[in-house]
């Protein structure tokens, strides 16, 4: 295994000081080394991968140096656009150092949302024209030749990490939440104060996983709840294009990561809504599922952004008392929204579900065609 500070060493050795991107689980060791030995200025947190290649690109005009952009195999799809459009050799001529989590490598398990991304992420880089290594033990041979080689070729190159990569590297100091609401108690609240008229999309990450425990933990069934095990960002215009074609209320549980990265995707959905349509964001200021890395969630005014999107009716929750008081208006027929204040704890013990996505899917559609 690399020791993630003789890895980020070397980087910094090359002049490769800045960094910006999206936080992977893969990544999580290099993530905390980067955060605690480098300026706030030169570690900027992306609001999705496409801003990140954007970042770069900016940073190498404004210093003619090269920027290091990190993702979750993922999100590739999200920087597609501008590594294609703007970093370009065929356009702007931008380098880059891309370092990418190999999620789903073949013949490694993962989770099913994983699996098809990872096999094709070495040939999608390949149709993209970006030179890759798989990072080993020759790393500082690789960053070494990345160097030289955007120096010569003016275009991105990437360092592929593959799972167990990293060492573990020692925790850096992270202010305790003093929140009283977990997530999980969140979503209790919710769960067992719910119809069977109301069904939930819930978003990626350890909330569609706790919504599933939960429902096991009551014997409910899973028919009401479409787990959005994948697609970040995206689960508020699933809810959408639902609602609008069922009399059901459909109540979206988004997080502030997810709710940061296709912010617009909201607002297209609130505009279009229906009174069925409920969305619900736990912001626990950070992107806990894949190590817990901040984001603006605690440092923007989320309530007047949910009003300006255009809901009717917007709950800030921030302790169990506001949140028993609140919790009956989801079953009412009002466009509404609630931001509900959560510390950044879970269980160590949080399972999976225990079904494929394609059995959620077809017991979600039975369930809310009423089939």
């Amino acid at each position: 295994m690399i020791n993630p500070e003789e890895f980020y060493d070397c980087l910094i050795e090359h002049q490769l000081d800045f960094f910006t991107g999206v936080p992977d689980s893969l990544l999580k060791e290099f993530c905390s080394c980067v955060k605690e030995n480098t300026s706030t200025e030169r570690y900027i947190i992306a609001a999705n991968e496409g801003n990140a290649i954007a970042l770069g690109s900016g940073y190498h005009i404004a210093t003619g140096k090269f920027g290091v952009v990190y993702m979750q195999n993922s999100g590739i799809g999200n920087a597609i656009n501008p590594l294609l459009s703007l970093a370009d050799e065929e356009v702007y001529q931008i380098p880059m150092l891309l370092i990418i989590g190999l999620r789903g490598e073949p013949g490694v398990q993962d989770e099913p949302q994983h699996v098809k991304q990872g096999k094709l992420t070495l040939p999608l880089l390949e149709v993209l024209g970006i030179t890759y290594y798989i990072v080993d033990d020759n790393y500082k041979e690789n960053i070494a030749y990345c160097y030289e080689y955007m120096k010569r070729a003016h275009k991105p190159i990437a360092l592929v990490i593959r799972k167990d990569t990293f060492s573990t590297y020692r925790s850096y100091t992270k202010e305790i939440s003093d929140l009283e609401l977990s997530r999980e108690a969140v979503l209790e609240n919710i769960i067992t104060n719910l119809t069977d008229d109301d069904f939930i999309i819930s978003t990626t990450g350890k909330t569609s996983r706790e919504v599933f425990e939960l429902r096991e933990k009551y014997n409910m069934g899973h028919g009401n709840d479409f787990l959005t095990v994948g697609s970040m960002g995206h689960a508020s215009s699933l809810a959408l294009g639902i609602s609008l074609f069922s009399d059901k209320n459909v109540i979206c549980v988004d997080g502030d990561g997810a709710f940061i990265m296709h912010m617009g995707g909201l607002g297209v959905a609130v505009q279009n809504a229906n009174a069925n349509f409920k969305y619900i964001l736990i912001n626990n200021g950070c992107h806990e599922s894949v190590g817990g890395q901040e984001t603006i969630g605690f440092e923007i005014d989320v309530k007047q952004i949910l009003i300006g999107l255009g809901f009717n009716k917007v709950f800030e929750i921030k302790s169990r008392k506001d949140l028993v008081e609140n919790i009956k208006y989801l079953t009412s027929r009002e466009k509404l929204a609630m931001v509900i204040y959560t510390n950044d704890r879970s269980r160590n013990d949080l399972g999976r579900p225990t079904t494929t996505p394609i059995e959620n899917k077809e017991s979600f559609t039975l369930k809310l065609r009423g089939v």
